[in-house]
C-alpha cells in the first residue's frame, strides 16, 4: 500500500462549503496601520483543503547508510596518578582504542575513528556512543576505569549540523556515587546520513579550551548533572499471544497430562546502554510479576527513549512478543516549573505482527518496533519514577548496577476504573479492490485489543486465575471487575457482538477495480469491550488536535496564497491567528477544573494538566502580540513563527500514557489476512462536548487499506488494496444512544434482535441521489519515467465511488497535456444531499504508463475532493467554476510528478445553460481585462466566435471533451528564447557513441530544434546558439505554466534518430522575465526627484542622490569603531610593551599568513552571527513597546518601509546589544574585567567559503549565463531516490531560456534582433585556457586503512590531462596539508570539467579512492561574477599580497564598463566614477624599495569590489578566496567522505601570461630550543617514613618532558625533611614548531613495522612531575604541572604566593595574568605541583621554582648550554643540607647524622654503662683469685 496517513477526514466544513468572510478587527495597532490592513479573513481562500496529500513514510523500515565520525582530541583533569591513559570509543558492540599516552593526566590524542552502518533509522538512533578513558592497557592495570560518557546517536543527529564540535565530554565513574567528574574529554562527534551535508565550523582553540562553556551537552541540559535512580515497576500483563504451534500444544498436553499456556513471558527494559529484566513466568498468558527494576544514571540522561519489550523465554532464542518505547521528553518537563520523568501506573499497548504463531514470521520486525504494528500483541501495566541521588545523604546506599526486587501488588483502582465501551461501525462503501483478491469472497473485520479478533484473538488461559508463574495464585489480589474483564475478553463467541461484515464476492462495472455489493444495504459491526476509563486524556488530546488541524489548515492556506500570488495573505494569516487564540481560550475553558484526583489519575496526568494549561495560555498571549505586529511587510516572518507554534502544539497532542488500544480494520480473503488500516481510539471517541469528540467520531472517513510490514515496499505496495467509506463511533455504553447521530439521514434500521435499542445489522438507505462527476484534467508535469527510453506513455485513471474512467494516452512524454474533461454520469450516492455537499467522497487519480506488451505500469497517485453543486443552488462564484490546481502525485514515499486538474460533482438535474452562461461571462470578463492591457490574450483553442463553452475533439484515439472555457487557463502570447550552447559527457547509446546530437525543446505544444553538432568529439557546442519560439501560448497565471521538455537525440545514418536523454524543467519561473510596472517606475522617479530637491534645500547645491563614496581605509567605520573589544570603567586599557613592539614585518609574511588570519576572521564572523541570533531573540521577546516609538516615522516614509524597517532593526539591535554588554559588566563590577578578544594584526585577508563556491547565494550557482541540465535515460528504479537516480544520467545539456510576454512594453529595453535578451553573448567557439589549481589542504578524510588512518595524495585531472602527486603522499594523516599548485592547458568546451580526487596510498594493494569532487570550469569562465581570478582585498605589486591577475584592476574595470555599456570609468586623484557611483581610495602605490607613486589601481579595485552597487548592471564579483568542497565516493553516494580546500584560477591563452603561481607549499616548522632550569622545590609532600628515625621524608626529583619521548630527570635530593629540594638542573628540549597552528611537529615511525615516518602535531605543553625515589620499590608519584607554552599563568615571585590558581587550566577561573613564551621568551617564577585527593579534589602537592626560556636554533648555537650541570654554561651545584644523602652509600654520614646527632647522650650513657659493666665483670672475674691470694698470702 502506498499511503501511511490513510485516515483522511471529510469534515463537515467542506473544501468550499463556506465563502470567505471579511471581518474588521477592532484591535487598534500601535504602528498606526490602516484599517484596511487590519482586515481579517477567517475562511480558506484557496482550495488547499481539496488537496489532501497522503503518502507512505517508510523510513523506519528501509535500511540506510550512516557514518559516525568521532575525533578524540585531548583529555584534561583526569582523576588518578601516574597513569598511561587510553581512550575507548564504542558504538553498540564495535570498539576502537586510541594510542596510549604515558605518564600524563592531560593526554593529547587527535585521533579519528569512523564507524559505518547500514541500518534502519530506529535501530541506528537507539545505539549508544560510549567514550571511556582507561588508566592503561598493560596487563597489570588493564581495564581500570577512569571515567566514561554515554550519549545515544539520535541525540547527536538531532543537534545542529548533526554533531558536536570541539566539545568537552564529562567523564564519570558509574560505580562511584560520592564523587563528581573524573575528567574531561575533548571530542568531535558527527552522525551523517545519506544526503546530509555537514559544515564543521572553524573553531578558535582559545574559545574551545573553556571547558565549562563548551560541554558536550544538548541545548537546555544543565552542566551539573547528578545521579538519579530510574525505578520501573512492572505489575502485570494481559492479552499475550501464544508463542508456539498448535502441534506443540497438543504434544505438551499429551506429555504433561494437562493443557498449559504456550508462552513463558518476561519483561526486558533497555535504557542508556543498560538492560534489566524480570523473572520468567512459566506458561502464562496473563502473568503477574510485581517486580521493580532500578537503573542508576546521570540525570538528565543523554538518551531519548526507553525501550520496553515483552519476550518469550526459549531455550534457543528469546522471541520478542511486543515492543513499545517511552520518549523521555514526553514524560518530563525541563522548564522552571517542570517535573522529573514520571509514568503511570498505566497500561502500555504493544503492537506487532498478527497473533497467529508461525515458525517463520516474515513480519517479526514489527514486534521489535520497526514499522507500524498490524495487530494487538498484549498490554503491560507499569510505572516509572525518578529519584535524584543525594550524595550528601548519610543513608546513601545501593549499587549502580541494575537491580531487580519484588514490590507489593497494585491496589484495585491503581490503574483506574474499568468501564464498558461500545463500538459501532457501518461500511458505506468498499471499492478499488484488486482483481486478484476479488476471486474469493471478501469480508472485513474490525477489532480492538483482542475484542473482535475471531481468527487469532484472545487465548483462553488454562488457569482459573491470574498466575504469578510460580505455581501459586494471587487470586485474592484480583477484583471482581478484573475477573469479569478476564472472562469477557477471552470469550470468542458473543451473540451481542458482530465484528465482521458478511462475506461477499466483489463485483465490477469496468473490470479496472472491483467493489463490494453493498449498494443500498450497508452492513454494520458493533462490539462491547471493557477498558480502564482514561477518557479525559483522550479528550484533552482531541481538543489540542482540533486546534492544530485548524492552525495547520490556515498555514497551508496562507502558503497556497503566496504560491498562487493571491492578494493580501497577511489578512488570512491574521484570521489564522485569531482562530488560534480562540482555540487556546476554548481549551483553557474546557480543561480547567478537570485535573483533580480520580481513580487511576497518575502524577503525569496532573503535571501534564498544569503544563498544558500554562503553555497553551502562553501561546495565546504570544499570538496576541504577534497579531498586533502583523503587517504586509512582516507576514512571512510571522508565518514562520506560527509554524513554530504548530510544532509546539504537536508536543502536547499525544498523551504518552496509553489507554484504549487502537482499532484495526482487516480485509480478509477467505481466512487469509490481506490488508489493513489502523485507527487510534481517540479519533473516534465520543463526548457530549463537541470540542472533545474525536475528529472522525460519528463521521464518514475514507480509509485506504495497505499491506502489512515490508510487503508494502516496492511495486506491491504501490497498489491500493481497497478503499473504504466507513462510519465509526466509540463511546461509553451509557452514551450508546448517540451512536447513529452522525450517519447520513434517510436510512432504515434493520436490527438483529427485537429490542428497540439493539444495534442494527444493516442500514438500508431509501434516499439516493444521482450525480455527475466532471474531472477536468488539463496537463501533467514531471512524471516518472517508466520506459527504457526514459519517457512514458501516460494516461490518467479517475476513480470515484464505484465508477472509473480514463483519459487518452499521450505518447512518449513526461509532461502530458491531456486537455480532457472526463464525464462520469449516473453516480448513485446514498444519504442526504446537504450532507453529501459538505462531505463528498474522495476522488482517486492514478497515472499509468501504457505498454503495448504486458500490464500497464503504475506511475503515481493523487487524491482530491470535488466541489459539489446541489440542484437547488446557483452555479456562481466564488465556489464555481472550480479552479485548476496542481495535485502532487506519489509512488510509495517518492514524489511522482503533478497533475493540473479540477473536479466538480453536479447533482442531477442541473442547468447546463446556467453553467455555460457563467463560464462564458467569466471568459469575456478576462478577455476585456486583457484587451485593456498591452498584451494579446488567447484561448488554447480558437473559440472566440463560438458560443460553445466546450466541444468534442476527435483524435486518433477517439473523441474527447476538452476542458471548458472559464476553467481552462487563459493564455497569452509569449516569446521563448532558447540558448543552445552545447552538450557534455554524453554516454553511449545502444553501444554506439553519440556523434551527431541534436536537442529538441518543447513547451506548451511548441517545439524547436537546435542545429546538429556535426562532430561531437571535436566540438560539442552548437553552431547556431540562439533560437526563438514565437507566439507561444502560456497561461497568464505563472503558477499554471507548463514545464519545458528537453530531449537530446542522435542523428544517425539513413535518417534514423535515437533518443539520448531527456530533462524536465517543472518550474519555469526562474526563466521568466517580468516587465516592471510603469506606475512603479514613475513612483521611483518622483521619489528620486523629491530627494534631490531636499538635498538642494539642505546644502544649497543640487547633488546626485545616487552618489556613493566608499573609502578603502575607512570601510564600515560604524561596525568597527563601535565594537566592544574590552569593557573598562577607568579609561582605556593601556597598550602593553609587547603590543607596541609587535610591528607588522611584511617580509616575514607569506600566503599562509593571509590564510590563517582569514580562518580567524571566519570563526569570529560565525561567533558574531550566533550572538546576533541570540540578541534577535532577546529583541523579539522585548519588542512590545519598541515599535511604538517609530510609528510616526513609518507613516511618513511608508513608500520605503522595508528599508526603514531593516535600518531600524539594525540600530535597535546594536544599541540593545551594546547596552546589554555594559549592564552585564556593571553587574559583575566586583569581578575582574578581562579582555574579550586579543588585538588582531592588520593582515590583508582572503575570503574563506565553508561550502562550494557555486553554492554561495551571491553567485547563484554561476547560472547567470549557462544552466546545466542533466539528461536522463532509462526506467527509474522502484525504490530510487534522488541520489540513486543519478545512475540514469547520460549527459548534460548546457543552455538557458528567456521567457517573456511579447511584444514588450515600449518603456522596456527591446531585445536584440539576433540574440534577443542574450545581448553580449560570448562566442561559443573553442577557447584555449590555462587553469591553475591550488590544493590547500583536506580535512576529516574517511580512514581507509585498518589502523584508522590514511596515506592521502592528490590526483587532479582536466579532460585528458592528469597530474598524479602519488610520490608526495602524506603518511597516516586524515587532515593533510598539501599546498600544491597544478597548471593545466585546456580547451573549452572539450576539457571543461575539473576533477579533484584524493586517494589512499597502499604499499601492496591498489590505492583506494577516498573521495572526489568535480568543478564545471566552463560555467565559471563565462559567468559575469568573474570567478576566473578572485579580486584581492588590496592592490600590491610585491610581498605576500602581490596581485596575481595579468590584468590590472583599472584594465578589468575598463573591460567591464565596456561590456556592460556603463559610463566610465572616469578617474581623478583618489576617486573614480562609474555611472553615477563615486568610489574613493588611496592615491599612492608603494614599490619594493619603499618609493611611492600616484596610481589609480586602488580606487579601481574599490570599484570592482563594490561592483554589485552599480544599478541595473552590477553583480557581485568573486573575491580572492578559498572554497571548501565536499568529497564523495561512488561506493557510498550521498555520504561525505571529507572536505578539500582549494581555489582555481583561469587565464585565457590569448591574454598576457600570468606570473608564477603563488607559493602555498606547507610551512616548514621552525626549530626552537626550550631550556628549563629547575632551581628549587618547596612544600613537597613527604611520602616516606625514615627507617631509623621515623620522621617523614622524601627523596625528591623532578621529571620533565615536552614531546612525550624526550623525558629528562634531575638528580635526587635525598631525605628532604621539609619538602624543600635544591637542584640547579637544566632540561634542554629541542623541538620544531608551527607558529600559525601553534603546534609542535614530530616526525617518527609509529612502530617497528611502519614503512615510513608519520608526522604528528601536538600542542607545546611542558610537563613537569615531582616524584619520590624508592630504591627497593617503584617510585611514588607526588604531583604534576602542565604548562601550555602559548598561554600559561605567570609564575609567582615567591613560594608563599604560589597558590592553586596558578594551576588552573581556564584563565576565567582566576585573575592571574596569562603569558605566552613565544612572545615573552623568558620567564622565572614559582608554580604549583597538583594531584587529586581521595575526595577527587585538586590539591597542591608541592611547588617548583623554575626558569623557562625559549630560543631559536640560531640563538641556541650562539649561546650554548649543557644539560643538567654540564658544560657549556654549567650551573652551580645546589647548596643542599648535609642531611641529604643515601644511608647505605655513605655509612659514616649515616653514623654521624642519623645516629650520633639524635642518640649522642644515649650512646654516651650506654658506653659509660658498658664500661662500668665491664669493670664490674672484670672485678667479679678477678676477685676469686685475688681473694685466694690474700688467703694463702701469695
Amino acid at each position: 500500500m502506498v499511503f501511511e496517513n490513510t485516515n483522511i477526514s471529510q469534515e463537515n466544513e467542506g473544501a468550499t462549503a463556506r465563502e470567505p468572510r471579511l471581518l474588521i478587527d477592532t484591535i487598534a495597532d500601535d504602528d498606526k496601520t490602516s484599517m484596511a490592513s487590519m482586515t481579517v479573513i477567517d475562511q480558506p481562500v484557496t482550495n488547499k483543503r481539496s488537496k489532501p496529500e497522503t503518502r507512505t513514510e517508510i523510513a523506519s523500515l528501509k535500511a540506510q547508510d550512516f557514518q559516525i565520525s568521532v575525533t578524540v582530541i585531548e583529555a584534561r583533569q583526569l582523576s588518578g596518578t601516574n597513569m598511561d591513559p587510553v581512550c575507548l570509543v564504542q558504538v553498540g558492540e564495535d570498539r576502537k582504542y586510541t594510542t596510549q599516552k604515558e605518564s600524563t593526566n592531560c593526554p593529547y590524542y587527535n585521533e579519528v575513528f569512523v564507524f559505518d552502518y547500514t541500518s534502519s533509522r530506529q535501530i541506528f538512533f537507539d545505539k549508544i556512543l560510549t567514550l571511556t578513558v582507561l588508566h592503561s592497557r598493560n596487563l597489570i592495570r588493564s581495564g581500570t576505569l577512569v571515567g566514561k560518557f554515554k550519549i545515544d546517536l539520535g541525540t547527536v543527529y538531532s543537534h545542529q549540523d548533526h554533531g558536536f564540535f570541539h566539545k568537552w565530554a564529562v567523564l564519570t565513574d558509574p560505580s562511584d556515587l560520592m564523587t563528581g567528574p573524573k575528567g574531561y574529554l575533548k571530542v568531535d562527534v558527527a552522525v551523517v546520513g545519506k544526503g546530509d551535508n555537514i559544515k564543521i565550523p572553524k573553531i578558535n582553540d582559545e574559545n574551545s579550551d573553556d571547558i565549562e562553556n563548551n560541554l558536550l551537552l544538548p541545548e537546555g541540559v544543565q552542566p551539573e548533572r547528578q545521579r538519579a535512580r530510574f525505578i520501573f515497576k512492572i505489575y502485570q500483563a494481559e492479552g499475550l499471544p501464544k508463542m508456539n504451534t498448535s502441534i506443540a500444544e497438543k504434544l505438551k498436553t499429551v506429555l504433561q497430562g494437562e493443557a498449559r499456556d504456550l508462552v513463558d513471558p518476561f519483561v526486558e527494559i533497555s535504557f542508556c546502554g543498560q538492560k534489566g529484566r524480570t523473572t520468567v513466568k512459566k506458561n502464562c498468558y496473563e502473568p503477574c510479576w510485581n517486580e521493580q527494576i532500578t537503573f542508576t544514571e546521570l540525570f538528565p540522561p543523554l538518551c531519548k527513549r526507553i525501550k520496553i519489550q515483552i519476550r518469550d523465554k526459549d531455550n534457543l532464542n528469546n522471541t520478542v512478543i511486543g515492543t513499545t518505547f517511552i520518549e523521555l521528553d514526553r514524560i518530563s518537563n525541563a522548564g522552571d516549573r517542570g517535573f522529573l520523568p514520571t509514568f503511570g501506573p498505566s497500561y502500555v499497548n504493544m503492537y506487532g505482527s498478527p497473533r497467529i504463531y508461525t515458525m517463520v514470521n516474515e513480519l517479526s520486525d514489527l514486534n521489535n518496533g520497526l514499522g507500524e504494528g498490524v495487530a494487538f500483541r498484549g498490554r503491560l501495566l507499569l510505572a516509572l519514577s525518578v529519584e535524584l541521588v543525594d550524595v550528601n545523604s548519610s543513608d546513601l546506599q545501593g549499587s549502580t548496577d541494575v537491580e531487580v526486587e519484588n514490590i507489593p501488588p497494585l491496589s484495585e483502582l491503581g490503574a483506574g476504573r474499568v468501564e464498558e465501551f461500545f463500538l459501532f461501525g457501518s461500511f458505506l462503501e468498499a471499492n478499488m479492490i484488486s482483481p486478484v483478491i476479488a476471486e474469493k469472497s471478501v469480508t472485513f473485520e474490525v477489532s480492538m485489543g483482542n475484542y473482535g479478533n475471531g481468527i487469532d484473538g484472545a487465548n483462553v488461559s488454562h488457569r482459573s486465575h491470574r498466575s504469578n508463574g510460580d505455581g501459586d495464585s494471587d487470586e485474592d489480589s484480583l477484583s471482581e471487575d478484573d475477573h469479569t474483564l478476564l472472562l469477557r475478553e477471552t470469550a470468542t463467541i458473543d451473540p451481542n457482538m458482530r465484528t465482521t461484515s458478511p462475506a461477499a464476492k466483489p463485483v465490477t462495472h469496468d473490470k479496472y477495480y472491483y467493489h463490494m455489493p453493498f449498494f443500498e444495504q450497508k452492513p454494520c459491526i458493533y462490539m462491547t469491550s471493557y477498558w480502564h476509563d482514561h477518557k479525559r486524556r483522550l479528550y484533552n488530546s482531541n481538543i489540542i488536535q482540533k486546534i492544530m488541524d485548524k492552525l495547520d489548515e490556515g498555514i497551508q492556506d496562507v502558503q497556497e496564497m503566496i504560491k498562487t500570488n493571491e492578494d493580501r495573505p497577511d489578512r488570512r494569516l491574521r484570521g489564522v491567528a485569531e482562530e488560534l487564540i480562540n482555540g487556546c481560550v476554548a481549551y483553557s475553558r474546557l480543561v480547567k477544573g478537570t485535573g483533580g484526583p480520580a481513580a487511576g489519575r497518575s502524577k503525569l496526568d496532573r503535571e501534564r494538566h498544569k503544563m498544558c494549561l500554562r503553555d497553551i495560555d502562553g501561546i495565546a498571549n504570544e499570538v496576541r502580540k504577534l497579531k498586533k505586529r502583523l503587517k504586509m511587510s512582516t507576514y512571512k516572518e510571522k508565518l514562520s513563527k506560527m509554524k513554530t507554534l504548530l510544532q509546539k502544539l504537536k508536543c502536547f497532542c499525544e498523551d504518552p500514557q496509553h489507554s484504549i488500544p487502537d482499532i484495526f480494520i482487516w480485509m480478509l480473503s477467505g481466512r487469509r489476512r490481506v490488508a489493513y488500516s489502523r485507527i487510534t481510539a481517540r479519533q473516534i471517541l465520543h463526548s457530549v462536548c463537541a470540542e472533545e469528540c474525536g475528529q472522525h467520531c460519528g463521521k464518514i472517513q475514507t480509509l485506504f487499506l495497505k499491506l502489512p510490514g515490508k510487503k508494502r515496499l516496492g511495486t506491491h505496495g504501490w497498489t491500493i488494496q481497497a478503499k473504504l467509506e466507513l462510519y465509526l463511533w466509540l463511546g461509553l455504553a451509557k452514551n450508546k444512544r448517540d451512536y447513529l447521530n452522525g450517519l447520513p439521514t434517510g436510512y432504515e434500521v434493520i436490527r438483529t434482535g427485537t429490542g428497540l435499542y439493539s444495534p442494527p445489522m444493516y442500514l438500508r438507505y431509501q434516499d439516493r441521489q444521482q450525480y455527475e462527476l466532471r474531472a477536468h484534467l488539463y496537463q501533467g508535469r514531471g512524471l516518472i519515467a517508466s520506459d527504457d527510453s526514459g519517457l512514458s506513455d501516460p494516461f490518467a485513471k479517475v476513480i470515484f465511488s464505484t465508477h472509473c474512467d480514463v483519459t487518452q494516452v499521450i505518447d512518449e512524454t513526461l509532461n502530458p497535456t491531456w486537455d480532457q474533461t472526463l464525464v462520469i454520469p449516473n453516480i448513485t450516492l446514498f444519504g442526504r444531499a446537504e450532507e453529501l455537499r459538505d462531505d463528498p467522497p474522495m476522488i482517486i487519480v492514478e497515472i499509468f504508463d501504457r505498454d503495448t506488451v504486458g500490464k500497464d505500469e503504475f506511475i503515481g497517485r493523487a487524491v482530491a475532493k470535488p466541489v459539489v453543486k446541489m440542484n437547488n443552488e446557483s452555479y456562481e462564484p466564488p465556489r464555481f467554476p472550480p479552479k485548476l490546481d496542481w495535485f502532487q502525485t506519489y509512488r510509495g514515499s517518492n514524489k511522482a510528478g503533478e497533475i493540473l486538474a479540477s473536479f466538480e460533482l453536479l447533482q442531477i438535474p442541473y442547468s447546463q445553460r446556467e453553467m455555460d452562461d457563467l463560464l462564458l461571462s467569466l471568459w469575456k470578463e478576462a478577455k476585456r481585462k486583457s484587451l485593456a492591457g498591452s498584451y494579446e490574450i488567447k484561448m488554447g483553442i480558437d473559440l472566440e466566435e463560438s458560443s460553445k463553452i466546450t466541444e468534442s475533439v476527435k483524435t486518433d484515439q477517439g473523441h474527447k471533451f476538452i476542458v471548458p472555457r472559464g476553467i481552462r487557463p487563459i493564455l497569452a502570447k509569449h516569446r521563448v528564447e532558447v540558448l543552445f550552447w552545447g552538450l557534455r559527457d554524453l554516454k553511449r547509446v545502444q553501444l554506439i557513441s553519440v556523434d551527431r546530437p541534436r536537442v529538441d525543446i518543447e513547451i506548451a505544444g511548441r517545439c524547436i530544434s537546435s542545429s546538429i553538432i556535426q562532430n561531437y568529439k571535436k566540438n560539442p557546442n552548437f553552431s547556431d546558439p540562439v533560437k526563438f519560439i514565437e507566439d507561444v501560448d502560456l497561461p497568464e497565471i505563472e503558477y499554471w505554466c507548463p514545464p519545458i521538455s528537453i530531449t537530446a537525440v542522435d542523428c544517425r545514418a539513413f535518417g534514423r534518430t535515437t533518443l539520448v536523454g531527456t530533462h524536465i524543467i517543472s518550474n519555469i519561473s526562474k526563466f521568466v522575465f517580468r516587465s516592471p510596472d510603469k506606475s512603479k517606475i514613475f513612483t521611483a522617479a518622483c521619489k528620486a526627484f523629491s530627494k534631490g530637491v531636499a538635498g538642494l534645500k539642505n546644502n544649497g547645491v543640487a547633488t546626485e542622490t545616487t552618489d556613493v563614496f566608499v573609502d578603502i581605509d575607512h570601510q564600515s567605520t560604524l561596525a568597527t569603531d563601535m565594537q566592544i573589544d574590552m569593557i573598562g570603567f577607568g579609561g582605556e586599557e593601556p597598550k602593553t610593551k609587547e603590543e607596541e613592539d609587535s610591528a607588522l614585518d611584511e617580509t616575514a609574511l607569506d600566503w599562509w599568513s593571509k590564510y590563517f588570519a582569514s580562518v580567524e576572521t571566519l570563526a569570529e564572523e560565525k561567533k558574531k552571527y550566533e550572538e546576533d541570533k541570540i540578541q534577535d531573540l532577546f529583541n523579539e521577546e522585548n519588542d512590545d513597546g519598541g515599535m511604538n516609538n517609530d510609528g510616526d516615522v513609518n507613516t511618513l516614509i511608508s513608500a520605503n518601509a522595508d528599508d526603514v524597517q531593516k535600518e531600524k532593526r539594525f540600530g535597535k539591535n546594536f544599541l540593545k546589544g551594546a547596552m546589554g554588554a555594559v549592564m552585564q559588566a556593571k553587574k559583575n563590577f566586583a569581578a575582574p574585567v578581562r579582555r574579550l578578544k586579543k588585538q588582531k594584526e592588520q593582515i590583508d585577508e582572503l575570503k574563506i567559503f565553508d561550502t562550494e563556491l557555486e553554492n554561495c547565494s551571491e553567485f547563484t550557482n554561476f547560472t547567470d549565463l549557462l544552466h546545466s541540465f542533466d539528461l536522463y535515460r532509462g526506467k527509474r528504479e522502484e525504490m530510487a531516490d534522488e541520489l540513486s537516480d543519478q545512475k540514469r544520467i547520460v549527459g548534460t545539456f548546457k543552455g538557458a531560456f528567456r521567457i517573456y510576454r511579447y511584444p514588450l512594453p515600449v518603456y522596456v529595453e527591446q531585445p536584440d534582433a539576433q540574440y534577443g535578451m542574450f545581448k553580449g553573448l560570448p562566442s561559443n567557439e573553442p577557447i584555449h585556457v590555462m587553469a591553475r589549481v591550488y590544493i590547500v589542504r583536506a580535512t576529516d578524510l574517511h580512514p581507509t586503512d585498518p589502523n584508522g588512518k590514511a596515506d592521502p595524495y592528490v590526483v587532479v585531472s582536466l579532460g585528458s590531462n592528469k597530474n598524479n602527486d602519488k610520490e608526495n603522499y602524506i603518511s597516516k594523516q586524515l587532515n593533510p596539508i598539501f599546498g600544491k599548485a597544478f597548471d593545466f592547458e585546456a580547451t573549452f568546451p572539450q576539457e571543461s570539467v575539473l576533477t579533484v580526487q584524493i586517494f589512499d596510498w597502499d604499499l601492496l594493494s591498489s590505492d583506494d579512492l577516498i573521495g572526489e569532487t568535480k568543478i564545471d570550469l566552463e560555467n565559471r569562465f563565462y559567468s559575469k561574477h568573474r570567478p576566473t581570478c578572485g579580486l584581492a582585498e588590496k592592490y600590491a605589486i610585491f610581498g605576500y599580497n602581490q596581485w596575481r591577475d595579468p590584468q590590472k584592476p583599472s584594465q578589468i574595470l575598463h573591460k567591464l564598463c565596456k561590456e556592460m555599456k556603463v559610463d566610465g570609468p572616469h578617474f581623478s586623484p583618489g576617486k573614480v566614477r562609474v555611472g553615477k557611483k563615486i568610489f574613493t581610495g588611496p592615491i599612492e602605490l608603494e614599490d619594493e624599495n619603499g618609493h611611492k607613486k600616484p596610481s589609480d589601481e586602488h580606487v579601481a579595485l574599490v570599484a570592482l569590489r563594490h561592483w554589485e552597487e552599480i544599478p541595473k548592471f552590477g553583480n557581485k564579483l568573486v573575491p580572492e578566496h578559498v572554497e571548501t568542497r565536499s568529497l564523495y565516493s561512488p561506493e557510498k553516494p550521498g555520504i561525505e567522505q571529507g572536505r578539500v580546500e582549494l581555489w582555481v584560477d583561469m587565464f585565457p591563452m590569448d591574454m598576457p601570461p600570468p606570473g608564477p603561481p603563488v607559493d602555498i607549499s606547507p610551512r616548514k616548522p621552525k626549530s626552537f630550543q626550550l631550556r628549563v632550569i629547575i632551581w628549587n622545590t618547596d612544600d613537597v609532600v613527604l611520602q616516606d617514613d625514615d627507617f631509623f628515625t621515623g620522621d617523614k621524608a622524601s627523596d625528591i626529583y623532578v621529571k620533565g618532558w615536552l614531546l612525550g619521548d624526550d623525558k629528562q630527570e634531575t638528580d635526587i635530593h635525598y631525605r628532604s625533611l621539609t619538602g624543600e629540594g635544591n637542584f640547579n638542573w637544566r632540561f634542554i628540549f629541542p623541538f620544531d614548531y608551527l607558529i600559525a597552528e601553534e603546534k609542535c611537529v614530530i616526525t617518527k615511525k609509529e612502530s617497528v613495522f611502519s614503512w615510513d615516518e608519520t608526522e604528528f602535531k601536538i600542542p607545546p605543553r611542558l610537563n613537569l612531575q615531582v616524584w619520590d625515589s624508592d630504591h627497593f620499590s617503584a617510585d611514588d608519584f607526588l604531583g604534576s604541572l602542565t604548562l601550555d607554552l602559548t598561554r600559561f599563568p605567570r609564575g609567582a615571585k615567591n613560594s608563599n604566593r604560589c597558590t592553586l590558581n596558578l594551576a588552573s587550566e581556564e584563565d576565567e577561573s582566576s585573575d592571574v595574568p596569562m603569558v605566552s613564551l613565544f612572545k615573552q621568551r623568558r620567564i622565572k617564577g614559582w608554580w604549583p605541583f597538583t594531584a587529586k585527593s581521595e575526595q577527587d579534589e585538586l590539591e597542591i602537592t608541592g611547588k617548583v621554582e623554575a626558569e623557562i626560556s625559549l630560543l631559536t636554533v640560531e640563538d641556541a648555537e650562539k649561546n650554548p648550554a649543557g644539560s643538567g650541570r654540564d658544560e657549556p654554561s654549567p650551573l652551580e651545584k645546589p647548596n643542599r643540607p648535609d642531611t641529604s644523602f643515601v644511608w647505605f652509600m655513605n655509612p659514616l654520614k649515616s653514623l654521624r647524622y642519623l645516629i650520633c646527632a639524635r642518640y649522642k647522650w644515649l650512646i654516651i650513657k650506654i658506653v659509660i654503662v658498658v664500661i662500668l659493666l665491664a669493670l664490674l665483670v672484670l672485678f667479679i672475674y678477678s676477685s676469686p683469685s685475688w681473694i685466694m691470694k690474700k688467703i694463702v698470702g701469695a
